[in-house]
C-alpha cells in the first residue's frame, strides 16, 4: 500500500556535457481537485508537453513518441472519448504507449493523496479528463 504514495516521474539529470535518463520515484505533489488545468500542469505537462502535443521535457526520455492530446477528438470521429480519457488516468484501460505502466496513472496516487476519498479522486478524474476535452483542435 505504501507503494500507492509513489508516483513515477521522469527527470532528466543534465551532468557535464551529456544528458543522463533516469527515472525516479517522487511524491505527487498535491494540487486542488477543482482544477483541470493545474492538475495537467502539474502532473502531465513534464511528457505531454505544456500545450498536450506531447512535446514536454521528460518525452525525448519515453521509449516511443507521445499522442497530441488536442487530437483526441479528431481521432475520434470528433467527438471527444471522455470515458476512454478518464480510464486512462485512473489506470483501468492499459495503451500501449504507456508500456508496463511507466506512465504514471493517477488512479492510486490520487486516492492515496486524498485520505481513501474516492468522490475527491472522481472529482480529480472529471477534471482533468474535462481539460483535455477543453484542448482539443478545433
Amino acid at each position: 500500500m505504501r507503494r500507492a504514495m509513489w508516483t513515477m516521474m521522469l527527470v532528466l539529470l543534465v551532468s557535464g556535457m551529456s544528458v543522463a535518463q533516469e527515472v525516479k520515484k517522487v511524491p505527487a505533489k498535491y494540487t486542488t481537485p477543482v482544477s483541470g488545468a493545474e492538475m495537467y500542469k502539474t502532473y502531465c505537462a513534464s511528457c505531454h508537453g505544456v500545450d498536450g502535443k506531447g512535446s514536454g521535457p521528460a518525452a525525448t526520455a519515453l521509449k516511443g513518441k507521445l499522442p497530441d492530446l488536442t487530437q483526441l477528438s479528431k481521432s475520434n470521429a470528433g467527438k471527444f472519448p471522455s470515458d476512454h480519457v478518464a480510464q486512462v488516468i485512473m489506470g483501468d484501460s492499459l495503451v500501449p504507449a504507456h508500456g508496463n505502466k511507466d506512465m504514471p496513472v493517477w488512479g492510486r496516487p490520487f486516492l492515496s493523496m486524498d485520505q481513501g476519498d474516492h468522490s475527491v479522486v472522481m472529482l480529480r478524474i472529471k477534471n482533468l479528463t474535462a481539460h483535455l476535452e477543453s484542448i482539443q483542435a478545433k
